[in-house]
């Protein structure tokens, strides 16, 4: 009988495991952009425990491995930034990262009145397109950064309907 993979709040105790799977992810994206000096890879472990207790961090679980995570925080306007969504590589292509995404929106809106969700990628990582645009993500900005590397901006605005089912189902 295998174990299924669960989806909670990370907590300070996830920090090295979060950040070893992150390395790992992330070199897919440094070699398809020719960049091994993303943030993702060089981001510390202090670093990554100041993002736990400040924003809001969602991890799958596969037994006691973190298997998965993605972060989120929200402005003063109520627009969430949703960053870092990864999944372990041999997880991949099975719903995960839809889930986790799922989680964090949830989150976000419900313990901090997010009304946007904002997230971007790099304009040749077609997985990630594909999976924001089949979750209701739109492109609205694309910047230039260098010659190998344009930053997509997609945005999906929570629908007041689906918020206000959500709270009458938790009350």
């Amino acid at each position: 009988m295998g174990t299924s993979v669960t989806i909670s709040a990370a907590t300070d105790q996830d920090a090295e495991q979060i950040l070893k799977l992150q390395y790992l992810c992330y070199q897919t994206e440094a070699a398809l952009y020719d960049d091994y000096g993303i943030e993702p890879l060089t981001q510390t472990l202090a670093d990554l425990r100041a993002e736990l207790s400040a924003g809001c961090v969602v991890v799958a679980r596969l037994g006691e491995e973190v298997v998965g995570s993605v972060r989120g925080s929200v402005d003063a306007d109520g627009t969430a930034a949703i960053a870092k969504l990864i999944v372990h590589p041999r997880l991949q292509r099975h719903g995960l990262g839809g889930r986790l995404l799922a989680a964090v929106e949830e989150r976000l809106a419900a313990e901090r009145s997010a009304r946007r969700y904002r997230l971007f990628t790099g304009h040749r990582s077609e997985g990630n397109l594909r999976l924001y645009r089949s979750h209701g993500y739109a492109p609205v900005a694309t910047e230039q950064l260098g010659q190998r590397l344009s930053l997509v901006t997609l945005e999906k605005e929570i629908r007041q309907e689906a918020a206000a089912e959500e709270f009458v189902a938790r009350a």
